[in-house]
């Protein structure tokens, strides 16, 4: 049995933001492993989100983001229950990442749900013709076809990119952490992005 030091509960609990007795368990669980740990709290905070996406949001903020001498400027709209969620500063810098990240990675949608089925289709049928010139037999063609249908929807649908600042947790990940610690429901509702000369 691994001892679970001071130091240890402190990384991860800096690494997550989760509560010192839950990276306690997490890390003792995982053996003093500490990506297991991370492991265990996502999927812990992505069990309490799920509990709580059916909630109202009603609440939150609008947010704005300009870069790169304001050549590229952003809107967007996060929802959460209450006011008090949307005053507390660690939801407010949330707000603002999302829409650096929606700056920096200009997707053209939410989640793949809001993808047009002909979208879809078209990608699939180039990722198609694209395996078939490689030569490989059919069944094979639609597997890389689902394996680029799943790096389009990484890179076009916002909350499955990877994170900015940490490419190990998706923005949904990073969301879904967020509900576990405000005991909140949290949405992105809309957003926009303008680039100059677009």
């Amino acid at each position: 049995m691994v001892e679970v030091t001071h130091e240890m509960v402190k990384d991860l609990r800096e690494k997550t933001g989760a509560g010192i007795m839950d990276c306690k368990r997490a890390l003792s669980e995982a053996g003093g492993d500490r990506d297991k740990a991370l492991d265990i709290l996502r999927q812990k905070g992505l069990a309490i989100a799920a509990k709580k996406s059916a909630r109202e949001t009603k609440e939150g903020l609008i947010s704005s983001y300009i870069h790169a001498g304001g050549r590229i400027g952003v809107l967007v709209e996060v929802n959460c229950e209450t006011d008090f969620v949307a005053r507390n500063p660690e939801f407010q810098e949330l707000v603002k990442d999302i829409a650096m990240q929606i700056a920096w990675s200009n997707p053209s949608y939410l989640k793949r749900e809001e993808v047009p089925p002909s979208i879809l289709g078209k990608e699939r049928e180039i990722y198609r013709a694209q395996a078939r010139e490689t030569g490989k037999p059919e069944h094979v063609i639609e597997k890389i076809a689902d394996g680029k249908i799943e790096k389009f929807f990484n890179d076009s649908c916002l909350l499955e990119q990877p994170f900015i600042k940490d490419s190990s947790v998706t923005l949904n990940d990073l969301i879904c952490q967020k509900i576990a610690k405000t005991g909140e429901n949290i949405s992105v509702k809309r957003f926009v992005r303008y680039q100059l000369g677009e």
